[in-house]
């Protein structure tokens, strides 16, 4: 005969729940298994990423994701408090980037060109694998925006996120959101392109780089000195800086 199974009890708190099945939601889970694991490889066990994890209580004492799941253990796990500190000896992460950096994957170019709209250094490529982005993540302290949850289970990452949304404006609102960014935010100061932070130029610097029509009718410019893209106030820019307005407010 094998060894008896051991069964514990789960239960995921608030929008940890986006990450389990429709009948595993908002209710307290009987898990059954065969093998010792740890508090993280079973709450990665339902797909809910440990990044997304701030707190846990195993049988109402707060635990660490290392500790082995016992027989009759009840798992209550909480998500990332970002705007509200909880207390530093219960938490399970380090502490909340508060002057953030971003890296984002693949799927997520657009979304990237509206956080730099945005003020936000948010390093993007097309082409990064994933042991690159994880990579990033770690070594330049960046949090990791994603819709795809396996990259948020790697060990090195400590701070990331799963996106809800699939539009990229929507999924702008909801970074902002879930970071608690509004008063962080300093528009058209970045490059959309490429990332780096604009420098002001004078109509002389970058008058044989836009149209004549655009350069006559302009006072105000800003270049990207890695780039050289020109950025000025077009017929875009009203419509641009109400949508930020109102994700400000």
């Amino acid at each position: 005969m094998g060894p008896a199974p051991v069964r514990a009890f789960f239960r995921f708190y608030a929008e940890l729940n986006d990450h389990l099945a429709p009948d595993q939601r908002y209710r307290t889970i009987e898990k059954e298994f065969f093998v010792p694991a740890s508090v993280k490889d079973r709450i990665e066990s339902f797909g809910v990423p440990h990044t997304e994890v701030d707190l846990v209580l195993v049988n109402g004492e707060s635990s660490d994701f290392s500790r082995l799941v016992q027989d009759g253990d009840r798992v209550a796990v909480y998500p990332v408090f970002e705007s509200l500190d909880i207390t530093p000896a219960l938490r399970l992460r380090p502490q909340a980037l508060r002057e953030p950096k971003f890296v984002l994957d693949v799927q997520l170019g657009r979304l990237a060109a509206y956080l730099r709209m945005l003020g936000f250094d948010a390093e993007y490529r097309s082409c990064a694998s994933h042991a690159e982005l994880v990579r990033t993540a770690a070594d330049e302290k960046r949090i990791l925006l994603t819709r795809d949850r396996g990259l948020l289970k790697h060990a090195a990452v400590t701070h990331g996120y799963w996106l809800r949304e699939t539009d990229s404006r929507l999924q702008a609102a909801e970074v902002v959101q879930r970071f608690d960014l509004a008063r962080l935010i300093h528009p058209f100061t970045r490059c959309m392109a490429c990332n780096e932070p604009l420098r002001g130029a004078s109509t002389a610097e970058i008058r044989n780089r836009v149209p004549a029509r655009i350069a006559e009718s302009h006072q105000e410019f800003r270049e990207c000195p890695g780039c050289r893209r020109v950025y000025w106030q077009g017929s875009h820019y009203e419509r641009m800086r109400r949508w930020i307005e109102e994700l400000a407010a």
